[in-house]
């Protein structure tokens, strides 16, 4: 995928069939026909040069099902997160973990 930034504005111009349907997927949840279009926030930290991924969460955009780990439990009271979706949750210490977008959620420090 190319991408061009150009003062405010950011282009994408895919290069291959995947990426083209990948962002055609990414308009069609972004991109709303009566005006209520939603907003890509930056998410948890991209350090160029380091990272090879820079995560986003799409505002007002449901993550995944959350469903709990049948073999572990919470060490502690904590509140735990999807690094996928960034959904919150708050768990007791004893109950069963978390889990959201096809893995586990993550403590929050």
């Amino acid at each position: 995928m190319k991408i061009t930034v150009d003062k405010n504005v950011l282009e994408l111009t895919p290069e291959s069939a995947q990426e083209t349907s990948s962002l055609d997927l990414l308009w069609r949840i972004v991109i709303d026909c009566f005006g209520n279009n939603k907003k890509i926030v930056p998410m948890g930290q991209y350090v160029p040069g380091h990272d090879t991924l820079a995560r986003f969460h799409i505002e007002d955009v449901k993550g995944g099902k959350t469903t709990y780990s049948k073999e572990k439990t919470a060490p502690a009271d904590n509140t735990y997160y999807c690094a996928t979706c960034n959904k919150y949750m708050k768990v007791k210490a004893g109950d069963p973990l978390p889990m959201c977008c096809g893995r586990e959620m993550e403590t929050i420090d």
